[in-house]
């Protein structure tokens, strides 16, 4: 069964979809076959792995309103095993839509598009929006698990409880009922004590929920997009290569 994982943080700038790339480039590389699901608006996740938004000509904004079936959708990236659903700006403009469609429903259109083709893959990864929307509560709905990237700085806790508080009303509400936080992820950690403290406060807030591996401050982290390349593939040799290996590695021990 495919495990789908949301990537989630209504808080911008924390790594969220530096993470997401990361994960799925490196459970690529372990030959898992892997989904690439960019369900942010800013499309950085596509770029990310080398494709050209203006060149694309289905997205899934097209998914999303049900005019194209998702496998149409979906394109090879250059790394072997990882495939992406690709995304562009226009996906801001398909919300007001989805607060429109009957109340059963609009939760649920992404978690409708994977049904068909999630089983060709070991695991969906969803990089999903840094705001708390419509979006990303189709991305909630749809996963199995979520993993929170959280950024070693003073103001790291804040507005997570707003995400926490939505992700238990979808599990109350019957939306998805089994989502489980697969864990809390420490990004741009210094070695600073302001970082480490933070860290401790994380891992207090989220008792046995954060990774053993963090991900530091690096500048090769920061350049890889630029270059249309997961850092992985960058630089594997890296700080920050090296941590989202160990991430990776516990992501699959923690979904056995």
């Amino acid at each position: 069964m495919s495990k789908i994982i949301a990537v989630t943080n209504q808080k911008g700038g924390v790594g969220k979809t530096t993470t997401a790339v990361n994960v799925a480039y490196f459970l690529a590389r372990r030959k898992y076959k892997v989904l690439l699901v960019d369900f942010d608006p800013q499309g950085n996740a596509t770029s990310s792995v080398g494709l050209d938004k203006e060149s694309l000509k289905l997205t899934v904004v097209d998914a999303l309103d049900e005019s194209t079936d998702l496998a149409e959708i979906i394109q090879k990236t250059r790394f072997y095993e990882l495939d992406i659903v690709p995304s562009t700006p226009a996906l801001a403009d398909a919300e007001p839509g989805l607060a429109k469609v009957d109340i059963g429903q609009r939760f649920v259109r992404l978690r409708h598009a994977l049904a068909d083709v999630a089983g060709d893959y070991d695991f969906v990864i969803i990089d999903s929006p840094p705001s708390l929307s419509l979006l990303t509560i189709n991305a909630l709905v749809a996963a199995k698990y979520v993993i929170l990237p959280v950024q070693a700085e003073f103001f790291a806790m804040e507005g997570l409880t707003q995400l926490l508080n939505t992700i238990k009303l979808i599990r109350q509400n019957g939306l998805n009922p089994t989502l489980d936080i697969l864990g809390v992820l420490p990004t741009m950690v210094g070695k600073n004590t302001l970082a480490k403290q933070v860290v401790e406060q994380i891992a207090k807030y989220f008792p046995g929920k954060i990774f053993n591996a963090s991900v530091p401050r690096n500048v090769r982290v920061a350049e890889a997009p630029s270059f249309g390349l997961p850092v992985g593939a960058y630089d594997k040799r890296s700080k920050g290569g090296r941590a989202y290996d160990a991430v990776t590695k516990e992501i699959i021990e923690r979904t056995r």
